[in-house]
């Protein structure tokens, strides 16, 4: 081999280790510069709420105290850990603290990925699956704790993957990823249920005289998982916690992230299912039986519930890594060099440099740019009237609820769906979206409402404009205010 050949050989094994870098900057800046995309989801508010008062009083949650129809009632925050990030990040830099926040999780994700995909395949390539994912992930990425969780999710699925390419066992060193995972968000519950079938990717392709002991280490590291995932201040109730929205029944399908993948008109999933299928008949991908159970079972997943995309965008590509890798002969090369002291040195010099340019351009874009939150979700003016009025209880819409924590004013529902059941929350929908409006009646006087706030291009609203004994006192472009009128109240009341 000429010297001027290996020198090219060792630069390009130093430029491999910096793309995941890159990537995770390139990822970073995107998300901080249009941070603001960031804050459209009402559950940031409850989220921080709950995070601020887990710093203020040193405890977990364990009943609701921000609602006043279930107040006291049984509830845990599977995403605790999370929350606080989020309520230190706010309390030190306004709303550009959950942004940035967020944008290093995404920036995490995608350098991880990167990573663990470089190991099979050429880093183009490695980048254009990033690339691919992040679009996919787009309609999904908020201030909110399932983002933190994300890198946890990519480097778990990852090593358990990179285990099973190499017909071996996953280290007891990585459980404390699941722990972290399990703190961070209920989303754990994935990380445990996939370990069974990639354990059989794992297993298939072992040793005959290898496999029933390679199963039992598998078996032994699912319990470990198992025990880690209760690492958590609230033990083996975090399980429970994380799986008892999915007993919603019927709910989940009016809750948008929870709602099943809508193909009425293209989207960017519906073009990677196709590309996945015209991609495997084009390439003649052969894969194993535990492969194709994995890829399934995330496009189930995905097809269920339009939040399980990102899974399937991030965790797809994972699983193809190997047999694309093969489909894909890599050139060999030399990559001795990059071990030496000099090429890990130019490595480390080079990431210092992206971390610095990547927290400079960070300083200078928070210098001219305030992040806000989307104004339809967050009724000022209407709160600020109401606040006024000081009614006891209000009847407020379900993208409100986290706005009104945000004010510590009682609210009647919020995002917490889990907390307040298939019912109450079903009630609610029906009442407010004009399905059942003779519900809506029943429901402000069952619970004794003084006033409501509803979102002004509802329903909700017309309804409450023809029932006697209510008043509509305000509206704007967001929300509409109404409350009992003294007048028709006290002729209903002679009347009886």
């Amino acid at each position: 081999m000429s010297l001027s050949f290996a020198n090219s050989i060792a630069a390009q094994s130093r430029a491999r280790a910096l793309v995941p870098l890159c990537v995770g900057a390139g990822a970073y800046l995107f998300y901080l510069f249009v941070g603001d995309t960031l804050l459209q989801d009402s559950d940031s508010f409850w989220q921080i709420k709950i995070g601020q008062w887990i710093l203020d009083h040193g405890a977990m949650p364990t009943t609701d105290f921000y609602s006043f129809t279930r107040t006291g009632a049984p509830w845990i925050s599977t995403s605790w850990l999370s929350q606080v990030l989020f309520a230190y990040s706010q309390a030190q830099w306004d709303w550009a603290g959950p942004v940035i926040v967020t944008a290093i999780a995404i920036a995490l994700t995608a350098a991880i990925f990167v990573y663990l995909l470089e190991a099979h395949i050429e880093a183009p390539r490695a980048v254009l699956f990033a690339m691919l994912a992040l679009l996919l992930s787009i309609h999904h990425v908020l201030a909110r704790p399932h983002i933190l969780a994300l890198p946890v999710m990519v480097a778990w699925v990852g090593l358990l993957m990179a285990a099973a390419d190499r017909r071996s066992a996953p280290s007891w060193y990585w459980l404390p990823l699941m722990a972290l995972w399990a703190n961070l968000h209920g989303g754990f519950v994935l990380g445990l249920a996939l370990i069974g079938p990639i354990s059989l990717e794992a297993v298939e392709h072992a040793e005959k005289g290898r496999r029933l002991a390679l199963f039992m280490r598998w078996v032994l590291f699912g319990v470990g998982a198992l025990i880690a995932s209760c690492c958590t201040p609230y033990g083996w109730r975090t399980l429970q916690g994380a799986t008892n929205i999915l007993g919603l029944g019927e709910l989940l399908s009016l809750i948008f992230e929870w709602m099943p993948a809508n193909f009425a008109t293209f989207t960017s999933f519906e073009g990677a299912l196709l590309g996945l299928i015209a991609f495997g008949y084009y390439r003649g991908l052969v894969l194993s039986a535990p492969r194709i159970l994995l890829i399934l079972f995330l496009t189930w997943s995905a097809l269920t519930h339009v939040r399980s995309i990102e899974a399937f965008a991030f965790l797809v590509p994972l699983v193809l890594a190997k047999p694309l890798g093969e489909t894909f002969a890599r050139p060999a090369s030399d990559t001795n060099g990059a071990d030496r002291w000099p090429a890990r040195y130019v490595t480390i010099i080079g990431a210092l440099m992206i971390v610095a340019a990547s927290w400079t351009s960070t300083s200078l874009y928070m210098g001219h740019h305030r992040f806000t939150f989307t104004m339809t979700q967050t009724p000022v003016a209407a709160v600020d009237l109401l606040e006024k009025l000081k009614p006891q209880r209000i009847f407020n819409a379900y993208q409100f609820g986290g706005y009104l924590i945000s004010r510590d004013i009682p609210v009647f529902v919020d995002g917490r769906a889990e907390l307040y059941g298939e019912k109450f929350v079903m009630d609610f929908f029906k009442a407010t979206e004009g399905k059942k409006p003779e519900l809506l009646p029943r429901l402000l006087d069952e619970y004794k409402i003084d006033a409501t706030l509803l979102v002004a291009d509802a329903p909700g609203p017309q309804i409450l404009d023809q029932l006697k004994g209510w008043k509509r006192i305000y509206a704007d472009d967001i929300a509409v205010i109404h409350v009992r009128d003294p007048a028709n109240s006290a002729t209903a009341a002679a009347a009886k």
